[in-house]
């Protein structure tokens, strides 16, 4: 079993009135970011040591509760072992941690008690010294028997610093912080100012880490321009996905009086919007509803390619372009099936590739030449998925 240990005691540095942990930060709070992350990496249990209950922190909790995880609030070490299984693993994140879900991951995968350590002269402020010129920073993976080793100093030990002394007294193993982590955003962060510019950093990290080229070349440029703006305005989710499916309902309406190009590149920026609105949800755990507007992206670069391959069929008065149509819809949806998206490689395509390829040749003047493009590489990319999951363990 493994279970999260997150805390909730430092104030803020520039607002004393408040604690670190309920900061704003990538339009939810620190702690609930931190407790995404453990749940991402396979926690059941999320412990909260606080030193006093705000309201922040109390709407926080209730928050994380509805993630499906059971959450306690703890005041001391004792209170830490009465709540954990006497046999769990607990994946410690520092109280102000900023940082990923694949470094999380990472130490979650870890064997015994081990540190993430980073070089003394590249520490940042709120890392604390382990010895061996190296700094904590900021996620530990312990035995429980460590934080009932804590309850048995005096109470009035500090409980995130009295675990590290012991995981270094029993020898943890130290695991080194990637060079990259400090850029995409790694650290203890406890003012608001700075948080949001880390907050901005994570959310670069969370786009650009998408595979696929389309993803990776189209959507993330776009995404960093736009997510500061929208998560600094408090837009929903839901709102950006709702205005993405009008525009995407917009764009075969208009491909349906004839202005085909037009409509594909309307459908194409509302499939964008929906990409966005997904981004938004998964930041605001309101997975069910990110699920849904990543399901909408493929049903609107479907229906536009069909509604733009019959209006072709129509006006060349064949039906050639709608039955390659057809098929590139079909042929990618099979395409979308087997691929299992960790595994999902640069030049694969996607729902919105498909639609591009498809608004780039109409541009042009050869919307069936396009079409059947489009479906070599549909086809390209299945055989490429299946031929992976042949070769699967």
């Amino acid at each position: 079993m493994l279970a999260g240990l997150l805390f909730a005691i430092h104030d803020a540095d520039d607002r004393p009135d408040r604690l670190a942990a309920t900061l704003p930060f990538s339009g939810v709070t620190l702690i609930e970011y931190q407790a995404r992350l453990l749940i991402a990496a396979g926690v059941s249990q999320v412990i909260v040591v606080v030193a006093r209950m705000t309201p922040e922190l109390l709407g926080a909790i209730n928050r994380i509760g509805r993630r499906g995880v059971s959450v306690d609030t703890v005041r001391s070490a004792t209170e830490a072992v009465e709540k954990l299984h006497p046999l769990a693993r607990v994946l410690m994140l520092g109280d102000g941690l900023v940082t990923t879900e694949a470094i999380v991951k990472a130490m979650a995968g870890e064997e015994g008690d081990c540190l993430l350590v980073v070089p003394e002269g590249d520490a940042g402020p709120g890392f604390e010294r382990v010895g061996g010129q190296m700094a904590w920073a900021g996620v530990a993976r312990l035995s429980s028997s460590r934080i009932a080793e804590v309850a048995a100093l005096p109470q009035d030990y500090d409980l995130q610093s009295s675990l590290l002394r012991l995981a270094i007294q029993s020898r943890a193993i130290h695991v080194l912080l990637p060079t990259d982590a400090v850029r995409g955003g790694h650290g203890i962060e406890r003012q608001a100012r700075t948080l949001e510019e880390r907050g901005r950093a994570v959310l670069m990290t969370i786009v650009s880490g998408r595979r696929g080229w389309f993803d990776r070349f189209v959507l993330a440029p776009i995404a960093r321009l736009a997510l500061p703006l929208l998560v600094d305005r408090g837009a929903a989710g839901t709102s950006v996905g709702a205005a993405g499916l009008a525009l995407g309902i917009a764009g075969l309406v208009t491909i349906g009086f004839g202005f085909s190009s037009i409509g594909l590149l309307v459908a194409l920026i509302g499939s964008i919007a929906l990409a966005l609105g997904s981004v938004l949800s998964g930041l605001r755990d309101e997975a069910p509803m990110a699920r849904w507007q990543t399901l909408a992206i493929a049903g609107v670069a479907a229906a536009a390619i069909l509604a733009f391959a019959f209006f072709v069929s129509g006006y060349a008065g064949d039906n050639t372009a709608l039955a390659i149509g057809t098929a590139t819809v079909a042929i990618g949806g099979l395409a979308e099936r087997a691929i299992l998206e960790r595994e999902r490689r640069l030049w694969w395509g996607s729902p919105t590739a498909y639609l591009l390829l498809v608004a780039v040749f109409a541009l042009i003047g050869f919307p069936v030449f396009g079409l059947g493009m489009t479906a070599v590489y549909a086809t390209a990319t299945l055989a490429a998925a299946i031929e992976r999951l042949r070769r699967a363990p």
